[in-house]
């Protein structure tokens, strides 16, 4: 867990949570699946002026009204009381009412008509008794679960639940929290979202976005059979752009943003840049080469470690590009202890060398350290160290108020002489070409051999259970990860890799059983067709390492 006194913001203690519940009121249109939305008061004190689905705070008297309910067998408790609370909402604000007479059918005008939607708290369930009808709460799914942003004033633990629209009932708004009720088409609404004329706000974008591929209302209650929700998200916001942006735990941004800001302050942008130096934390900086390619992302980073008091460790300094380096120097107040390079390829570490005599220049030579290329390297990447690092060993950079202990994993895969190391005091991975965000690693024999890169993902996958690991600072794109114990923590990123690699070997095993004489570029074009062509040149390469590590195994 990183050091509270590393963090870049002062503790912002979030918002009280507040218990709720929305609901999809969903139809089968003429032109396909559309769903029931109204807007907000213009003076609502939570999204004003929003389309939104019907729904609100869930109260006391919701989960008390479970015997005048009808449940499955499979809903809890929990999803019960919030199916009420979002039946007595929908019925409140516009006037649909999802329950039954004893005999099945459903709730009509006169039903409706005859009851007070405005009835006092704990009223609503009663009334409906009295008049015979059972609430139909068994017709109610879990869709999604969202928890409201830290950043904002009012949060909200709200499942977004979904049933049909009962047939002979008319939406009427009560004009006072909801205005408009309106039928759309979730592509529909999320178009005219963008044009400007339609505001929703980010959980029902996103929610919309996941609907948009259903076709029928069946459709989308059959996937709800699980009593799972599709997802639970609590997004974190940054700048992009000059714009604010929000993200969910499995977007590329949101462990950078859960580093840097882990209270939800929205402080941190998110651009790419090369002219200045990135803070994660207070002892931890990121500069990106202004390298950007296919093979590169947006930039090979370079990491420094440390603190003026204790002077600094270069994590991958590079391509020897001379503004690049002379930044890095500057970034650490020319304080370099230790230059180490995660592997030899071209974009890590050829600006080792004259990052070193940058420091020789001004009075001190830090050494350059990692390991040698081996003989299977190819000749652009031939690197050798002043001392080889061996695997375990600490690089210790020691002050009067703080210690940065950088320990050293030896992890052989994308290239022979591979390696990572784990910030000791604060729970990082610095992963190198090992672990990437946004795409996966190519691994080029005879170099790099898959067998090797998948067992040093369990290596990896280790020392995170070791270390408490939370975050995975790689060579290129955002920091991956989350805190520990939520959906998406550094743990879950090495399975959720290790899994796709096994994934994409099953594939490509199954197309060499069906085609055994077919050609390399017969295979890849198969096992890759979820790959642009443009890129199966560099895919050949990691379907060589695929292949021979089927092989190997028999």
């Amino acid at each position: 867990m990183v050091r509270s006194t590393q963090l870049l913001h002062p503790h912002q203690e979030p918002a009280r949570i507040l218990s709720a519940a929305t609901v999809l009121l969903l139809r089968d249109g003429p032109q396909g699946l559309e769903v029931l939305m109204t807007r907000r008061s213009m003076t609502a004190s939570f999204a004003p002026g929003a389309y939104v689905f019907p729904g609100g705070g869930i109260d006391a008297a919701d989960a008390l009204a479970h015997p005048h309910a009808k449940c499955r067998a499979t809903q809890s408790d929990l999803h019960l009381t919030q199916a009420i609370a979002a039946i007595r909402e929908s019925f409140e604000e516009l006037g649909i009412l999802l329950a039954r007479h004893a005999n099945g059918q459903m709730a009509n005008a006169t039903d409706i008509a005859a009851l007070d939607r405005h009835a006092a708290q704990g009223k609503f369930a009663p009334q409906c008794a009295t008049r015979g009808l059972t609430l139909a709460a068994d017709e109610v799914f879990v869709l999604a679960h969202w928890i409201t942003d830290r950043d904002l004033p009012r949060r909200f633990d709200v499942p977004f639940l979904v049933a049909r629209m009962p047939d002979a009932q008319t939406p009427v708004a009560d004009e006072k929290e909801q205005f408009e009720p309106v039928w759309v088409r979730p592509a529909d609404a999320l178009a005219r979202h963008a044009e400007g004329n339609f505001f929703i706000i980010y959980p029902t974008i996103r929610t919309l976005e996941r609907l948009q591929s259903y076709a029928t209302v069946d459709s989308v209650l059959a996937d709800c059979a699980s009593e799972q929700p599709w997802f639970t998200s609590c997004p974190r916001a940054g700048w992009l752009g000059g714009k604010e942006a929000r993200y969910m735990e499995h977007e590329a941004p949101f462990g950078e943003l859960a580093l840097t800001c882990p209270d939800g302050q929205m402080l941190h942008h998110l651009d790419w840049v090369t002219d200045q130096p990135v803070l994660l934390l207070k002892n931890v900086q990121r500069l990106t080469a202004p390298n950007p390619g296919v093979m590169t992302g947006p930039g090979t980073n370079s990491y420094l470690v440390g603190d003026p008091d204790t002077g600094y460790a270069a994590i991958d300094p590079g391509p020897a590009d001379t503004e690049h380096l002379d930044r890095l120097w500057r970034a650490a107040g020319g304080n370099i202890r230790y230059i180490v390079c995660t592997h030899s390829h071209p974009d890590h570490s050829p600006g080792a060398a004259p990052l070193q005599a940058l420091c020789e220049q001004h009075g001190h030579k830090p050494p350059i350290l990692g390991l040698a290329s081996q003989p299977t390297a190819r000749a652009h990447s031939a690197f050798t160290p002043d001392r080889e690092l061996d695997d375990g060993e600490c690089l210790v950079l020691q002050g009067k108020d703080a210690t940065h202990t950088l320990r050293v994993i030896h992890t052989p895969g994308h290239a022979a002489n591979h390696l990572c190391l784990v910030l000791e005091e604060d729970g990082l991975l610095f992963s190198g070409d090992h672990v990437l965000n946004g795409s996966t690693t190519v691994i080029d024999p005879p170099d790099g051999n898959m067998h090797d890169y998948l067992n040093s993902l369990d290596k990896l996958l280790a020392a995170c259970e070791q270390d408490r690991i939370d975050f995975i600072l790689p060579a290129h794109g955002y920091v991956l990860g989350n805190l520990w114990n939520e959906p998406h923590d550094a743990r879950a990123c090495i399975t959720h890799l290790k899994a796709h690699r096994l994934k994409r070997e099953a594939k490509i095993l199954k197309v060499m059983q069906q085609h055994p004489e077919g050609s390399m570029d017969d295979w890849v074009r198969q096992a890759y067709d979820d790959v642009p062509p443009r890129l199966w040149p560099v895919a050949m390469r990691s379907l060589l390492a695929h292949v021979e590590r089927i092989r190997s195994l028999g």
